[in-house]
This record gives structure tokens, C-alpha cells and sequence, in this order.
């Protein structure tokens, strides 16, 4: 589905950031950013930009080519992986930030790939997630339409245990990305931080 998605001409969820990453992104240290289920590189294209060595992770080859040359149409340079989020492997304590931008998942692969992305952010690291949550389903904007896949702020601090929230909402807003998601969409974004020690 995704390798055909994204060989159509053109980017299918536009080739700008992100609009709550381009707005926290900011607060994840200078190192190095892992994207998963970057797609076609909007995202991964302005870490980049940001100073961040990146690998981009996704299953779509047809995708990550186009990642790639949307960076270098920028004069930015990233590393793409094509593999299965369900199998691929996060190093504990190796980044500097995560990336989750609309990457939604069943919940039997998500909550261990979840347990893994807080192991392998490093000390003061920063994960920055935005994904749809089940309200979304009745609005057809976007997004899947299996509730499995979609997440919720109670779920996610679950999920996500072991980060403290900087930001953390269930929110409606407009949502401008291509042909895709287009329109009012139901929401939930998080900051999360790993922690430089845990307290006593």
C-alpha cells in the first residue's frame, strides 16, 4: 500500500514539516534524530536543517528515495533505513531525539516498539510525537480507521512510561498535509523527556 502510495507523482503529505514539529522541535538537543514512519522525508528534510545527523525508518523504499532527494534538494544529507518497525532495532541510550509524526501502528507492535524508543533516547533526550486519536475516525481526514491503531494521552503515558510530558494534549486542530490530511483532525501530541537522572 505505502510503496504505492507514495509512487504517485508529487508528495502525498506535502513536503513541509510537520506543524507541531516545527514548532517543538527546537527543544531536542544537537545529536542525533531518528524518524519513524517518515515516508517521503518532510520531517527527516528539516531535522536536517536543524543540525541534526538523521536516520529516517521506514518500510517504503519508494518513499525513502524520495526522502532522500527532497534533502538533497535542500542541501541537507540523511540516512534512510527500509525495515519493519515491528523488527527494527533501537539501541538503548544512542539519540539525542525520536520522531513520530502520524505513524500509527497496531497496539501488539507499538507498545514494545514504545518501550524501546524511551530506552534508546538518551539522558535529556526528547521524543516528539503527534498522532490521531479515535475521535478522529468519524471525521475522514485522515488517519486509519481501525481504533487499534490510534492512540490516546492516557494510553500513551502508559506506553510511554519512563518520559516525563513536557507537552502532552488531546486537542482538535487544522490539519494541512497534502492530499491526505486535510481538514479539522482529532489529535494527541507529546513532548517527552528523558530524564538526565532519575530523582531520589
Amino acid at each position: 500500500m505505502w510503496d504505492e502510495r507514495y509512487s504517485q507523482p508529487g508528495f502525498a503529505y506535502g513536503t513541509e514539516p510537520n506543524e507541531f514539529l516545527a514548532a517543538v522541535g527546537g527543544t531536542i538537543p544537537l545529536g542525533p534524530v531518528l524518524t519513524i514512519g517518515e515516508g517521503e522525508g518532510r520531517n527527516a528534510a528539516f531535522l536536517a536543517g536543524l543540525g541534526h545527523r538523521v536516520v529516517a525508518v521506514d518500510q517504503s523504499e519508494v518513499g525513502l528515495a524520495k526522502a532522500r532527494k527532497l534533502a538533497a534538494e535542500r542541501g541537507r544529507t540523511i540516512e534512510t533505513v527500509c525495515a519493519d518497525l515491528g523488527e527494527f532495532p533501537i539501541e538503548p541510550g544512542a539519540w539525542a531525539g525520536i520522531v513520530s509524526i502520524f505513524c500509527h501502528l497496531p497496539r501488539r507492535i507499538r507498545v514494545p516498539l514504545y518501550a524501546a524508543i524511551v530506552r534508546g533516547l538518551r539522558p535529556g533526550g526528547i521524543l516528539v510525537l503527534e498522532a490521531y486519536t479515535p475521535n478522529q475516525i468519524r471525521r475522514g481526514t485522515g488517519g486509519p480507521q481501525d481504533a487499534d491503531m490510534l492512540m490516546t494521552l492516557a494510553g500513551l503515558r502508559e506506553e510511554l512510561a519512563g518520559l516525563e510530558f513536557l507537552q502532552a494534549c488531546e486537542r482538535d486542530r487544522e490539519v494541512r498535509e497534502g492530499s491526505y490530511h486535510t481538514g479539522v483532525a482529532s489529535v494527541v501530541q507529546v513532548v517527552g523527556l528523558r530524564r538526565l537522572a532519575e530523582p531520589e
